[in-house]
């Protein structure tokens, strides 16, 4: 019922608000975000650079919805699923600004110095809802410490499992092992852990589709056909194949998309409120996560359509699906090692969405004003039992939890972000305005005296009181 009669519907409908809001800026701007990367390195010692807060985000979001994921789509809803992924990439452009931009507003700083929010701090600062935020943190942290853990390590086990017929047991094992050396380590170690690897995977298993696009040029114009024509029913009508149906390929494809790039989830906010951006204003990080959403649907989501669509192996009504399917199909392009690297891509991009959704709970869980120390082992020792959980469970068991909890926690923010949008596009119009004079755009506390009292100063002091 959630997604069939809900979810649907306020995604799209958000997605299309948010974009007429913004007045289309992920097409308008669509150059300035990768501008905005130019400077992505900097930062001060109280916060991270926009490189690691993306490189973090990309961690959580390139994972089993990317290669998994789009396979589950694609037999789930026919090759008609790729492109709602591709709409809902789209459009979640344009939430993706809003969510971060807001938590970049609305951060504040912890007990360590190092910046902290999301969208429960901005359900708090910015509506007045306290209760909203506690909601929404509970909500994420069953979600991204809990199921999306299972779901990552579930994906790894089976990966694991055809590549070199390894137990579910042993890879719970190891990954638990991994796992500890990382959040153990808190939310640094865990953005420099992602800064190294999620680049070197993502090039690595980009550049290989691209060798697949290549060599198979002559059937590539007949696959997007079969996308396009099979998401208005078309193609199973003409050519008399198994019909998926608009409904069932839409649904599908929202989910998956949805899990993959993860805008208006309010999984993203919680790392991007980290950074210290440069330029220093929140509306950089709009633009840095709005690349996060484009870099993992239309370039990673992608990669795996074209190796599962031009390989040959998807066979409509198949019993074959998940990473199985990704594997059987780069095996039949690039012989037998496909599979094996296919393993260790989704060992990498698995295992760093699990370290990454620690963070995203960590974030949540100190919202709640609990005993810290005590809040942080809890949190720890319950995501390395998902995992254990995750890599011997069945998949469908693990991807219907995920489905479930993602759906409640999107609607949550999506009522937050409707109801705080004017906000953004304020702030958007103050970095363009600053951007079209030839200034550096920096945000000034002093020009929103609407938010007096909602700001943390440490985090965006006044200039006015700085001078004083």
């Amino acid at each position: 019922m959630l997604w069939g009669s809900v979810l649907i519907y306020v995604l799209l409908a958000a997605g299309c608000f948010f974009t007429w809001k913004l007045r289309g800026v992920q097409f308008r701007h669509f150059g300035h975000m990768f501008k905005v990367m130019g400077t992505s390195l900097r930062h001060s010692s109280a916060g991270l650079s926009s490189f690691q807060v993306l490189c973090t985000s990309l961690a959580a979001r390139i994972g089993t919805g990317n290669m998994a994921g789009v396979a589950i789509a694609i037999t789930s809803g026919g090759p008609g699923a790729v492109f709602w992924m591709w709409l809902i990439a789209v459009l979640g452009m344009a939430t993706a600004f809003v969510e971060s931009t807001l938590a970049q507003l609305f951060k504040t700083r912890d007990e360590q110095g190092v910046f902290r929010g999301g969208p429960a701090y901005y359900m708090e600062k910015g509506l007045g809802m306290r209760w909203l935020g506690v909601v929404f943190s509970l909500l994420l942290i069953v979600t991204f410490g809990f199921v999306f853990n299972a779901v990552q390590a579930n994906a790894i086990a089976n990966a694991m499992y055809t590549a070199f017929d390894w137990s579910g047991g042993l890879v719970a094992l190891a990954l638990i092992a991994g796992a500890s050396l990382v959040i153990f380590g808190g939310l640094r170690q865990v953005a420099r852990v992602a800064e190294f690897v999620v680049p070197v995977m993502a090039l690595s298993y980009l550049a290989l589709s691209l060798y697949i696009t290549f060599t198979h040029l002559d059937i590539v114009p007949q696959m997007l056909y079969m996308v396009v024509s099979s998401a208005f029913g078309f193609h199973e009508v003409a050519s008399g194949a198994l019909g998926y149906g608009i409904a069932q390929g839409m649904v599908n494809g929202l989910q998956r998309g949805l899990f993959s790039n993860e805008a208006g989830i309010g999984s993203a906010p919680n790392v991007a409120a980290s950074a210290d951006p440069v330029p220093p204003h929140p509306a950089s990080q709009g633009y840095v996560q709005m690349l996060g959403v484009f870099v993992d649907t239309l370039v990673i989501c992608n990669a795996t359509v074209a190796i599962i669509l031009l390989s040959g192996e998807f066979i409509p009504g198949g019993e074959v699906t998940g990473i199985q399917l990704t594997q059987r199909a780069l095996e039949a392009s690039v012989g037998d090692w496909g599979s094996t690297f296919v393993a260790i891509a989704i060992l990498c991009f698995a295992f760093t969405s699990l370290i990454a959704n620690y963070a995203y709970a960590e974030t949540n869980a100190l919202f709640l004003r609990l005993p810290e120390a005590q809040v942080k082992m809890v949190l720890r020792v319950g995501v390395l039992i998902m995992v254990w959980f995750g890599s011997v469970s069945s998949l469908p068991t693990v991807w219907a939890m995920a489905d479930a909890s993602m759906g409640l926690m999107a609607l949550v923010n999506l009522l937050a972000l409707i109801l705080l949008s004017s906000t953004a596009v304020k702030l958007l119009r103050d970095y363009n305005r600053q951007l079209a004079r030839g200034k550096l755009p920096t945000f000034n506390p002093d020009d929103y005296p609407e938010l007096y009292g909602t700001i943390d100063e440490n985090a965006w002091p006044s200039p006015t009181k700085r001078e004083l």
